[in-house]
């Protein structure tokens, strides 16, 4: 199943926001989730972060539809299940994340055993010879013991006290829809039950070759069709390249007191895309946009944006794009106690590897 245009966002997809990627190379609005699990569940003291341009403070939340918090902050903890998004004026809507909280996932009085048990499934690009571990729940933490695992409908591991899956070295082959049954206490009949989770889908890819999958630029789709209740993911596939800074260099002078932003975007690249500001080669800052405020002489130097994200295992594939550099020189004008006016010029200059300039 195709991983949504990032343009159209789906009614609910758990942890969409782990790939939001705009085909032009915009900068889109992430949701970040942590921890990066999937289903998203009250249980593991949620966090949502909500990423794009514009200011931290300037964020809009919404829940089932209905905005909840104006100019909040940019992250929080979540206390009540339902289905978040959020708005940054400079990048637009976020997709959508749901939470459920513990009462979901409790059995149904239907005589169905299924969602008491939750199978959990890191969020992060799987490649052929990482590890991936899946962890078999109970609601709420209940105890769980004897718990099998299902590759499809074929058992491929038990134990009596274990809840987790290791699959390693991962293969292509071990893509599919997992499962896991397990025994749970019951508090109200004081007995141990018999439960099943609802599958969940795991990709495996080899190593990253964008142009050659389907659908739009940095969006992954899993090659195996999804069954009802599966819970599909998107995966980040494409590094980061051509990291760019806007406005670029100023044809017009920048006076002392007018205040200036940067923005950094790419080209290409999967979120979650971390972006870094430097300053004369230190970091200063983190996040698409660089506030500077009120220009005067103490911003002069040379600016630059590092944009990264990680594939792989433990994000031990990292890929890095640096924009190039802008120089801020603020200057002033008039002497002793007349005053006087400062100016600054933007200059684009690029340096090589040796650090050179071109």
């Amino acid at each position: 199943m195709p991983c949504p245009d990032p343009a159209v966002p789906t009614p609910v997809l758990a942890l969409a926001g782990w790939c939001p990627l705009s085909p032009t190379g915009a900068q889109t609005t992430q949701l970040l989730v942590e921890p990066p699990w999937r289903p998203a569940v009250l249980w593991d003291r949620v966090t949502l972060t909500c990423q794009g341009s514009g200011t931290a403070g300037a964020t809009t939340w919404y829940k089932d539809g209905q905005q909840r918090w104006k100019e909040g902050p940019n992250n929080f903890a979540v206390n009540r299940s339902g289905t978040y998004r959020c708005d940054r004026p400079g990048s637009g809507f976020s997709p959508t994340v749901r939470v459920l909280n513990g009462e979901e996932a409790r059995p149904l009085h239907t005589g169905t055993s299924q969602n008491r048990l939750v199978l959990r499934v890191p969020v992060r690009l799987l490649l052929e010879g990482d590890t991936v571990t899946l962890r078999c729940r109970a609601w709420r933490g209940s105890s769980v013991t004897l718990v099998q695992f299902y590759h499809g409908d074929k058992e491929v591991s038990r134990s009596p006290n274990g809840t987790k899956l290791s699959l390693s070295p991962l293969q292509l082959h071990h893509s599919g829809h997992y499962h896991c049954r397990g025994r749970v206490y019951s508090d109200e009949s004081r007995s141990w039950e018999q439960h099943k989770s609802a599958p969940v889908t795991v990709t495996v890819h080899s190593e990253p070759h964008p142009h050659s999958l389907p659908g739009p630029p940095g969006l992954g789709h899993s090659p195996h069709p999804t069954s009802p209740g599966a819970s599909p993911v998107c995966v980040p596939t494409v590094p980061v390249a051509n990291a760019t800074i806007t406005p670029g260099p100023l044809s017009h002078q920048v006076h002392a007191g007018d205040p200036v932003t940067l923005r950094c975007s790419v080209q290409v690249g999967s979120a979650p895309v971390i972006f870094t500001w430097l300053r004369d080669r230190q970091e200063v800052a983190r996040g698409p946009v660089l506030e500077l405020g009120d220009v005067d002489v103490g911003h002069s130097g040379t600016y630059q944006c590092v944009a990264t994200n990680q594939l792989g295992q433990d994000g031990h594939r990292v890929f890095r794009a640096l924009s190039p550099e802008l120089a801020l020189e603020v200057t002033s004008w008039g002497h002793g106690g007349t005053g006087g006016v400062s100016k600054g010029n933007w200059l684009a200059q690029e340096r090589d590897s040796q650090g050179h300039w071109d």
